[in-house]
This record gives structure tokens, sequence and C-alpha cells, in this order.
């Protein structure tokens, strides 16, 4: 515990309670940048495809690296910060960041841009598990700290959508290199600021740092989202180049949890797994972006090539979703505590699933009312699951384990995008690619190259000119929104699956300060004791007892570890719970 007690003197040292708020500020900005970096090449991959000349695999590189790799390394980075200092881990990312996005900013091949388009995965997976766990131990009270996911997840969301926005702008008026060197001078600003304001936290462990594990965890994760990949552009289950991967993936994972179950001083507490609170809450995680990131890459193209906008035109149209997050996200914390986890996430699924759905409407005329109205829908829909996800997750995880909780979070995180992109791409090429079979007056070669991409496909078009480049042109107009109706409609299905597994998260968030800040009866609220009682502290829950009376003065009870019953009062068998039971009537 000497990590926490060093983070609450330096925020005390700091100017007290209020300070946290500032932590907050400089943590949401760090996750900008990250966030930003996701999403703001994609409305720049024709200016880089013009401009490098990558094929169609190194294009899909390009756009791939920085989530897998960062994918790839989030565990071993977390757990490392829970014992070397989330704050020393965090800077040194910062550091890889900006040296990476220059290196991305002057690529002049593919395989250099994607070697820095990996090495920001690098940097990325420094910073975002390292913002989560520093904001888990500067905010030991789950109302505030429910509050400040809510920031945090609405900055996320504003970055990944203010990307298309900013890359259009820059790529419409300098060159596509300029996507990235905007980062070195918002990295030079941050790093000074981070390292005098942000505290040092760790986990307290004694034992030493499995590295052998985490690099286990590393290739286990890199090898399942390779194999993945691969069938996303088209290759067979059997391929040796996918089966290998995958194989060795999945074996390098179970071996890793089983070395973990055996460890005195495990990387990560595979028994966190066992609470249905926190495992329902990655799974989750993972269908929401699962469905979603694919289909985003997909929508821009649609912009782009079927609609004629040009990239700042698509980045704008990108805004209503932006400010629909935002909104999801200011108010999380209060629709978190009136209607609880299970509601909160399962209606935002369904809520994303409708606006999915309406875009099905979508066809090769504009039509900005129909799209702003279900872009609205789904960036509050999306936000509202991650929102209640994240923080159910973050509230399980014991304190000590809090980078490697944020690892897992962020992991399932970037691991959803990832296969979605893989998963819906294979589907968008499954329902895209049949029409140019035997087209009359196409020759065969140019057929096969057009069925590929849809850009690839006018430029072929361009090529043949004529009567057969129009067939062509028009064909590869048609069987790109039908692909995009049908891989809409998987989406919609993948969602749905979202809300059916919400319903094993908690009916009730479980509210352990003063009576009056919980609206009953949605909010489980224990019972005030006399002042100098102390519970023991259990295991698995948020906090440790004597962690909650932050800015109270007052004795609180602690969080429970999540093993909710039937109402959701958690430890039915406890005199507590029974206490829990007789003041909070489920409705």
């Amino acid at each position: 515990m000497s990590g926490m007690t060093t983070a609450v003197a330096r925020l005390r040292a700091a100017g007290g309670g209020a300070s946290r708020w500032v932590v907050l500020l400089v943590l949401c900005v760090s996750l900008l940048l990250v966030a930003v970096d996701a999403t703001v090449l994609h409305v720049a991959v024709p200016a880089v495809s013009e401009d490098l000349r990558p094929s169609g695999v190194e294009l899909l590189w390009i756009v791939d690296a920085y989530p897998l790799v960062c994918a790839a390394l989030l565990i071993l980075f977390g757990t490392l910060g829970d014992r070397v200092g989330r704050r020393r881990v965090l800077l040194l990312g910062y550091g890889v960041f900006g040296l990476a996005s220059a290196m991305a900013a002057f690529a002049g091949t593919p395989e250099v841009l994607i070697a820095a388009r990996a090495l920001l995965g690098l940097g990325g997976a420094m910073i975002m598990p390292a913002t989560l766990s520093i904001l888990r131990a500067v905010f030991p009270d789950r109302r505030e700290r429910a509050t400040a996911i809510g920031v945090w997840t609405a900055v996320a969301a504003v970055g990944a959508a203010a990307g298309p926005v900013l890359g259009g702008f820059l790529v419409e008026n300098f060159w596509w290199g300029s996507v990235f060197l905007i980062n070195i001078p918002l990295m030079l600003m941050i790093l000074p600021l981070a390292r005098w304001l942000l505290p040092e936290s760790r986990g307290g462990f004694e034992g030493p740092w499995d590295v052998l594990g985490a690099l286990m965890a590393a290739a286990g994760v890199l090898g399942v989202v390779l194999g993945v990949k691969r069938l996303g552009v088209g290759h067979g289950l059997l391929d040796a180049g996918t089966a290998g991967p995958l194989l060795v993936g999945v074996a390098l994972l179970v071996l890793f949890v089983y070395r973990q179950r055996r460890r005195r001083h495990p990387l990560i507490d595979v028994r966190m797994f066992a609470s249905t609170t926190f495992s329902t809450a990655v799974g989750c995680i993972v269908l929401a972006m699962l469905a979603l990131v694919g289909l985003e890459l997909i929508a821009v193209q649609y912009l782009q090539l079927i609609l004629g906008l040009s990239p700042l035109e698509t980045g704008l149209r990108l805004l209503p979703l932006t400010f629909a997050a935002m909104a999801a996200g200011a108010t999380g914390s209060y629709t978190l505590r009136r209607v609880g986890p299970r509601q909160m996430a399962g209606w935002g699924f369904v809520l994303t699933a409708t606006a999915v759905l309406l875009l099905v409407m979508m066809g090769q005329e504009d039509r900005p009312l129909l799209l702003t109205t279900g872009f609205v829908l789904l960036g509050y829909g999306l936000q509202t699951t991650l929102f209640a996800a994240y923080e159910s997750m973050l509230s399980e995880a014991p304190p000590e384990h809090a980078g490697g909780a944020a690892a897992i979070g962020e992991t399932s995180y970037q691991l959803g995008a990832g296969m979605g992109i893989a998963f819906l791409g294979s589907v968008m090429n499954a329902a895209y690619a049949p029409a140019f079979q035997s087209l009359r007056g196409v020759p065969e070669s140019a057929g096969e190259a057009a069925s590929h991409s849809l850009g690839g496909a006018y430029r072929m078009a361009d090529q043949l000119g004529g009567a057969p480049g129009a067939v062509l042109r028009t064909t590869a107009r048609e069987s790109f929104v039908h692909g995009l109706h049908v891989t809409l409609l998987v989406s919609a299905g993948l969602l749905m699956l979202g809300a059916l597994a919400a319903l094993r998260l908690p009916r009730l968030m479980d509210c352990t300060t003063a009576a009056q800040h919980c609206p009953p009866p949605r909010c489980a609220e224990t019972p005030r004791r006399p002042s100098g009682v102390q519970l023991p502290a259990r295991r698995g829950g948020a906090e440790a007892t004597g962690a909650r009376g932050h800015g109270s003065g007052q004795p609180t009870a602690p969080e429970h570890s999540g093993r909710t019953e039937e109402h959701g009062a958690g430890h039915g068998a406890t005199a507590e719970g029974r206490a829990r039971r007789a003041v909070n009537t489920p409705r």
C-alpha cells in the first residue's frame, strides 16, 4: 500500500481533494491524444494509398498495426505499472508516442509507416492502462469515480470521433503525414505537465514482476489477433498462416492463465474472472467494439466513395456521434445510479442496434437527416454501454490490481476492435465480391482486381474507360451498398447478443456512501454503522475499508465483490446483505 500512500500525499500537497479533478484533466488530455491517433488515419487512407501505393494487405496493416500492437502489450505495461509506478510508465509512453509520430509523419514507404504505426501502438499500450489505473487510485469513492469514468469515456469518444474531422482538415490543407506530426508539440507540452501534476501510485506488490508471464500474454494476444486478421482478408481457417498463429496464441493464453493461478505473486489475479460482474463487463466491451469499429471504417468509405464527400465533410458528418457520446458520458454517473448497470448496459446495446438497423435505409443517394439520426442514436447507445461496462469492471477489481484490470479492459477494447475490423471486413467482402464474376464486357482480370475494394474498382474503371468502365463502376457502387446493408444486419445481431449478455450484470449499483447521495430504490445502499466500528476488508471488492472515507470523515462499508444475487443485493449470506435487502425493494 506504499504506492497509495504516496499518491494520497502528493494529492494533499497539491491542494487537497479538489486536486484530483486536475489529475483527471491531465489524464483525459493524455487519453485524447491516443484516441485521436486511433482514428485520425481513417480519412487519410485514400491519400496514403495514392502516395505510397501500398498493396491491399499493406494498407490493412497500416490501419491495424496500431491497435494490434497496442492490444498485445496492454497487459505487459499495465501490470508493469502496478509494480514500478503507473506515472513512470505513462511518462515513458509519452516519449515513445512522440518519436513514433515523427517517424510516421515522414514515412516514405508502406513498410516504414507500418513500423511507425506499430511503435505508436507500443506508446499507446503504455499510456492507456496507466490513465485508467491512476484514475482508479485517485478516486477511491465510487460515486466520484463513476463521474470521473463518465468524463474519461466521453473524452475517449470525443477523441475517436474527432480524429476523422481533424484528419480531414489536415489532409485537405497539408499532406497526410500532418495527421501524425501534430502529436509532437502536444506531447512536448503534456510531458512536463504530467510529470509535475500526476501522482505516482503502485499496487504494493512485494514479489518480482513475472517477465515470462507478461511475454506469454503479449505473444498470445498477438497470435490470436493475427489469425483473426488473416481470416478477415480471406485466408482459410485451415491455412497454415492462419491456423498456426491462432493455435499458438490460444495455447499461450491458456498457459498464461495456468501460470498466474499457480504463482504467489501473479501479474493478474485471474480469479477476478470468477466474478460474474467482471467477466460480463469485459464481454460487453468486446461485443460492443466487435460490432462497431469495423463498421466505422466501412462507413467512412461509404461517405467518401459512394456519397463523394471530402475528408473534412466526412469528419463533420461524424460530429453528431461525438456530441451524443459526450452527452452519454456526462450523464452516465446519474443514469447508472438511477437504473443500475444491468439496464444501462442492456438498453445501450438495444439503442445502438436500433441505430444500426436505421442505417440500413442508406442507399446511393445522400440522406443527411437519416445519417444524423442514426449517428446520434449510435453514439449515445454505444457510450452508455461502454460506461456501464467500464465502471462495473473497474469497481469490481481490487485496488492493488488496478493496472492489470485496466489493461484487461483496454485489451478487450482493442481486441474487440481488431476482431471487428477483420470479422465485419470479411462479411463485407463476402457480400461485395460475388457481383464481379463474369461481368459482360469487362475482362476477367479487371473484375478480379475490382472485387477486392471499392477504391480499387474505381481505379480499374478509370483505366478501362468507356462502357466497360461504366459497368464496372456501377456494379461496384451497387455491390458496396449491398455489402454495407449485410454488414449492418450482422452488427445489429452482435449488439443484441450483447444486450442478452448484459443481463448478467448487477441489477443495482452498490453505493457505500451516505444515503442522501443515492436515489432509492435503484442504488443498493449500505446502512451506516456507529463510528469506530469497522468491517473486515473483502478481497475482490473495489476498496479496502480504510480507503472508503474519502472526503467525508465518516467510516463507510467496503464495496461488495460483485457476487450478486437475484435482486442485486450481494452477499446474501451476511447480515449486511440481509440489511440491504430490507431497505431496497427492486422494481
